[in-house]
């Protein structure tokens, strides 16, 4: 993810601390984060074969309350959160769990069609986390709040330490500045794959997010208080860390309204956000190829669980054309 850029030591809601000292590059160019530095990190974790995996991460935003990305969830699986969580393979005692019991995906929300925007999700808890030092709520920004180019942020995350790579026990950070829309949507970097409604950061070719990473927050400070401007979306299909493309993230200040409006009205349990007839179909590939014309073959979404399967129409892709098989984790609106 990346290299951590040392910050002054700052008093910030939705804490971070320094990170650790060993500078070891633990995940695409990123470092081990000092233990609880990100309290409202999560991990989200289905059950499959008598155990739970991780598959995403999240932020808590509120007791009761976890946003991730739309790419991310299932209705036909069973989720968790861990909050309060360092190394997902040991118990440390800091850990709390709660079961996932509704799901809320954004209505626009198309699977087939990343590039449009809107991976964005909500998951209603089966009761609320008790606050504490290793459990804190994330801070979102403003409706309509746009960063500046070269803004300083942080992708955290349990993400492949490279592309193809193994998860990370430990939760990672890594810097990631902010590349400006009328950058990221340049012909050089990802055209009109991205839309104002994302935020991109990084693409020096070093740091990124990936794998396991999706869903997680992108952490900005503003007004010396972290918050979460981003929800790790999607990277090329070249490689999580190629240069000039950056992580891609669903930008969290275009939805606050919607945030807000899903918090307010959403019944106890269930699904929102797409139409039956789609909810069931499993034809899922690491590798998206099926954009649009222009960008055919050249984004795939960020996905946390090692799948194998055949990647048709991926003529640009380093990756192998054929990957083993894992668990395939069906997805909501596929």
């Amino acid at each position: 993810m990346l290299q951590l850029l040392l910050l002054a030591a700052l008093a910030l809601c939705g804490s971070h601390a320094e990170p650790g000292s060993d500078g070891m590059q633990r995940v695409v160019g990123g470092t081990e984060a000092a233990s609880h530095a990100w309290p409202s990190q999560i991990s989200l974790q289905y059950y499959s074969g008598g155990s739970w995996h991780h598959t995403c991460g999240g932020s808590l935003i509120r007791q009761n309350w976890v946003l991730t990305a739309a790419h991310c969830v299932d209705s036909n699986l069973r989720f968790r959160v861990v909050a309060g969580d360092h190394n997902i393979y040991k118990s440390e005692g800091t850990e709390q769990i709660l079961e996932v019991s509704s799901i809320h995906i954004h209505p626009n929300w198309n699977s087939n069609n990343v590039a449009a925007g809107y991976d964005i999700a909500l998951l209603r808890l089966s009761g609320s986390f008790t606050l504490n030092s290793y459990v804190k709520l994330a801070v979102l920004p403003s409706q309509g709040t746009v960063l500046s180019n070269n803004y300083p942020c942080y992708i955290t995350g349990w993400g492949l330490t490279r592309t193809n790579g193994q998860l990370s026990s430990v939760l990672l950070q890594a810097y990631l500045p902010v590349v400006s829309y009328s950058t990221c949507s340049s012909f050089t970097y990802w055209g009109s794959t991205v839309k104002n409604t994302m935020i991109c950061a990084g693409g020096d070719g070093v740091h990124s997010g990936c794998q396991g990473d999706s869903g997680g927050p992108l952490n900005c400070a503003v007004n010396g208080v972290y918050q979460v401007h981003g929800v790790t979306s999607f990277v090329s299909s070249l490689g999580c860390n190629t240069r000039n493309k950056p992580t891609v993230f669903t930008r969290v200040s275009a939805y606050i309204s919607w945030i807000s409006s899903v918090r307010q009205w959403a019944p106890p349990t269930g699904v929102l956000g797409c139409p039956p007839s789609t909810q069931h179909n499993r034809d899922l590939y690491e590798v998206m190829g099926k954009l649009d014309k222009q960008h055919s073959s050249k984004v795939f979404i960020i996905k946390g669980v090692p799948r194998y399967w055949e990647c048709p129409m991926v003529p640009q892709s380093s990756f192998p054309q054929k990957m083993g098989r894992c668990d395939a984790l069906p997805h909501l609106c596929l």
